[in-house]
């Protein structure tokens, strides 16, 4: 119920579908880099997935996170809009499952996005990297079928760890959303951070575990210990980032 409600708020202001249409524009990005600069990958003797990602996924990621914190920010301002923040303290439903229900709200619309995106990156490796006998049949030494279920599966693998390095972004852009009142001053606070995550130098692995940093890592290339590092460190920062969000509504309450 308390998530149907959720979806109604949501359902006029253009959230969704603005959400599609930008994993849509991200899922383009490898379209486009391999349909003008083909030449320069194909020839790499590398996976070529691994190549996709490392060529294009730091700007994929950071318009999933400019996605991300759009939606946060509105999915608030709907609630502070006209008070109707204040009514829901007056209702059964407490604030804290109101910011879950947010959240679990986002983490589907990104779900949707990352699939689109996982979904182009197929097409790209099935197009400009061959089928039958082309370089990914060779890199995992199988036949068409056999590499393709395989591909499938690497895929599918992405999409869960990409999917993990952004929730970290979707909690804490609810979070800062939902201390602000004003739309543009949580806005202004994302993109600020999106923009310090670009600037942090990933070799440190305490700066690159920084919530808006997480989703520029790629586990392809990467070993496993640090992937594992890294989904540790999500689920560690959602954790926390869910816990300070309780702490805060309630000393926010206290001080009403």
């Amino acid at each position: 119920m308390g998530i149907a409600l959720e979806y109604k708020k949501i359902k006029r202001t253009g959230i969704i579908p603005g959400c599609l249409a930008g994993g849509f524009l991200a899922a383009l990005i490898p379209v486009l880099e391999l349909a003008v600069r083909s030449e320069q990958y194909t020839g790499l003797m590398q996976p070529p997935l691994r190549t996709i990602f490392q060529a294009d996924w730091q700007m994929m990621s950071m318009l999933n996170m400019l996605i991300v914190i759009t939606a946060a920010c509105m999915m608030y301002h709907t609630e502070y809009a006209d008070n109707a923040i204040q009514r829901i303290i007056t209702l059964p439903m407490r604030e804290e499952t109101v910011y879950f229900l947010k959240a679990l709200l986002l983490s589907g619309m990104c779900l949707g996005f990352l699939a689109m995106e996982m979904l182009s990156v197929s097409v790209c490796i099935l197009h400009w990297f061959g089928g039958e006998g082309g370089a990914f049949s060779a890199y995992y030494g199988a036949s068409f079928p056999e590499a393709y279920l395989e591909l499938i599966q690497d895929l599918l693998w992405n999409l869960g760890y990409c999917f993990c390095m952004l929730l970290p972004v979707v909690f804490l852009s609810l979070l800062i959303a939902s201390a602000c009142k004003n739309m543009w001053i949580s806005l202004g606070v994302d993109v600020v951070c999106v923009f310090m995550a670009t600037m942090i130098p990933v070799k440190y692995f305490a700066l690159a575990i920084f919530p808006f940093a997480l989703p520029f890592q790629i586990s392809e290339g990467a070993g496993t210990g640090q992937t594992a590092g890294f989904l540790a460190a999500g689920i560690i920062e959602v954790l926390v980032i869910g816990a300070a969000e309780i702490l805060f509504l309630r000393v926010r309450r206290s001080l009403a």
